[in-house]
């Protein structure tokens, strides 16, 4: 594998953090994007580290967890919606990838991946009249009731129609829209709001507590309180 082939083609794209990691979960190879969200200067201070030596806490913890199960194994890490953080604190919502790389006799030595932001511009011509209308009243209830199926209800498709629509309009599956959803309108309200984190939970549609904690956690890193209280520095 050309691993300086691969940082120089990674580099024409800003919106990607791409990385290749040793069988010990350490980078050997990174594009300029991921070193400059970590608000690094030069690659030389990544590479021969891993995620847990640059960020502190469960922003390191959690990737590096990640690696760990990518390259113990073998399964890859596909589409995995995550909140990142650019340096200064920039919130951006990515989609991971993390692939194992296996050698000649088909054990693994590494794994190869990038984080890409989800930027992506929408229309308002571009999305059916029942389609957006079940988007508002989603968004405006955030009702725990909202699944996948019950989105393809209130917007009249299919769930393979909807499926198709909120990839190409979003580049997320259902499941993936209604997550990013709550999660974004929570991390609203525990910034510009006195609601207790219970109160928060109950407002964007989760069940409970720890549900709404384990959620927030996934997508971004940290506990609800912890995002509250300022503590953000970017994940990779």
């Amino acid at each position: 594998m050309d691993v300086a082939l691969l940082e120089r083609l990674f580099d024409r794209s800003p919106d990607v953090a791409f990385f290749v990691k040793d069988v010990a979960g350490r980078y050997i190879a990174v594009n300029e994007s991921l070193v400059a969200r970590h608000g690094l200067k030069n690659r030389s201070q990544v590479i021969g580290k891993c995620p847990r030596n640059i960020c502190p806490g469960d922003l390191g913890r959690i990737p590096t967890e990640q690696d760990e199960k990518v390259l113990r194994t073998g399964r890859p890490l596909l589409d995995h919606l995550e909140l990142h953080w650019h340096r200064p604190n920039t919130p951006v919502w990515c989609l991971t990838t993390k692939l194992p790389i296996l050698d000649a006799t088909g054990v693994v030595v590494g794994l190869i991946g990038f984080s890409r932001d989800l930027r992506v511009p929408v229309e308002p011509h571009e999305i059916p009249t029942d389609f957006a209308e079940a988007l508002v009243e989603f968004e405006q209830s955030l009702s725990p009731e909202a699944t996948p199926a019950w989105l393809a209800r209130r917007a009249r498709l299919s769930p393979q129609r909807l499926a198709r629509l909120t990839k190409r309009l979003f580049g997320l599956t259902p499941s993936q829209f209604i997550t990013k959803t709550r999660i974004a309108a929570a991390s609203r309200l525990l910034l510009d709001s006195a609601q207790s984190v219970a109160q928060v939970a109950h407002a964007c549609g989760f069940y409970d507590h720890s549900a709404f904690t384990r959620a927030f956690r996934s997508a971004t890193g940290m506990t609800p309180t912890e995002f509250r209280s300022g503590s953000s520095t970017p994940p990779q």
